[in-house]
């Protein structure tokens, strides 16, 4: 069988190691790492930086799910500890503090963030980010980000923008759900455009292009959270993550979360002819039965659908979510509701607003609006935000 043949790109990890590492000669490091955080030998960024001579690494934060990526679920916080292979203090930035505090930073004078995007406004890693460049800004450090592919490509954008006032933890900035930007070109852009203005330098990658899917590189994959498993998962995920919003599972519990999703009362062929009649690009859906083993439906057979994705180039996954929550709205109205619990650090609205950054897509799903109405009512932003970011791209 022939093998596969993929790009080689050079992601920031081996560039500042390789070519660029007078950059942080003599400065105190503080890394920002998980699981994911590794060369193309599957060498952790903590191992590298640690062993080398010409480093001084002093610490050591870690995002959500912990810097081994080993706490499952969301809002479950993780401890400040020591790391045991390196010995070095861990700072978790999923715990009291979200951002870095001054006695955190107090004994490094950079922070260099490796961290793997997927692609979507509602993932905290990129927040986390964001908050370690305020951090940067206020208590007068550098700010490295070492870049790596976004893994579904940098050319599409699609969906609405987050509106002031819907701000959150998986949302803090009106970008669209599907920005099309890689993480180094994330931090640019929020450091000018909300005026953060810290001191950063983002490490570019060699060879990567803006038409390139994370599988068609030679770029290192180590799944980034613990339901976030293949380069498959982040092409359904602006799709379906809105299903963390409503009380359909959205795969979790399952060994393939978020490409399928359904609840006890989903009726499978029932949902996938009714998805199949909206013509939606790029995807077909199958219908399943499935059992989670932990969260929504625990135990229970659920019915619904898995999303297999034919044209990832045409496949639209926001408008694609959108439309499957509206279908089981229209299709199972007595059984269908949105999340009541707390979602990430917001207590008192709704969540799915939360992850939608808006009432008003919510409101549209009620009142039965069309799906080409709703996708027609972020263009314009969309139009806006793709003139915006063209000065932010780096490929």
């Amino acid at each position: 069988m022939a093998k596969l043949q993929r790009k080689t790109v050079k992601i920031g990890l081996e560039k500042i190691l390789d070519e660029q590492k007078h950059l942080l000669n003599n400065l105190r490091i503080g890394l920002i790492c998980n699981q994911a955080s590794v060369n193309k030998n599957f060498r952790h960024a903590a191992d590298l930086f640690f062993d080398d001579k010409d480093l001084n690494l002093t610490a050591l934060f870690g995002p959500q799910h912990g810097i081994r990526g080993n706490v499952q679920d969301n809002m479950i916080e993780t401890a400040h500890t020591i790391d045991k292979l390196t010995d070095l203090p861990i700072y978790s930035l999923y715990s009291e503090t979200r951002q870095p505090t001054e006695e955190m930073v107090s004994g490094i004078d950079a922070l260099v963030f490796d961290l793997q995007d997927v692609g979507g406004r509602v993932y905290t890693f990129i927040y986390t980010m964001a908050n370690a460049m305020k951090a940067c800004a206020k208590f007068g450090k550098k700010m490295f980000v070492l870049d790596r592919p976004n893994p579904i490509g940098g050319l599409a954008v699609e969906g609405n923008m987050l509106e002031p006032g819907h701000e959150s933890f998986v949302g803090q900035y009106p970008i669209p759900m599907r920005h099309g930007l890689t993480i180094g070109e994330l931090a640019k852009f929020f450091n000018q455009e909300f005026d953060i203005n810290c001191d950063l330098k983002v490490i570019t990658m060699d060879n990567w292009a803006r038409e390139d899917f994370f599988d068609e590189t030679d770029a290192p994959w180590v799944m980034p959270s613990p339901n976030m498993p293949t380069v498959e998962t982040t092409i359904v995920f602006p799709a379906t993550v809105f299903f963390e919003g409503t009380e359909v599972s959205e795969g979790r519990g399952t060994t393939r979360p978020f490409e399928m999703v359904g609840a006890t009362y989903i009726e499978g062929k029932e949902y996938a002819d009714a998805l199949a009649s909206l013509e939606l690009s790029g995807v077909i859906f199958r219908p399943v039965n499935f059992l989670p083993a932990f969260q929504k439906y625990a135990g229970k057979e659920c019915g619904g659908v898995f999303l297999h994705i034919t044209d990832r180039k045409t496949f639209e996954p926001v408008i694609t979510g959108i439309a499957m929550i509206k279908t089981i709205y229209d299709l199972y109205p007595n059984d269908f509701s949105w999340k009541t619990m707390p979602y990430e650090y917001e207590f008192e609205r709704n969540p799915f607003d939360v992850i939608a950054g808006t009432t008003k897509i919510r409101e549209m799903i009620e009142s039965r609006t069309a799906v080409e109405e709703i996708k027609s009512s972020w263009q314009t932003d969309i139009e806006n935000f793709n003139q915006t970011r063209k000065s932010y791209l780096l490929y």
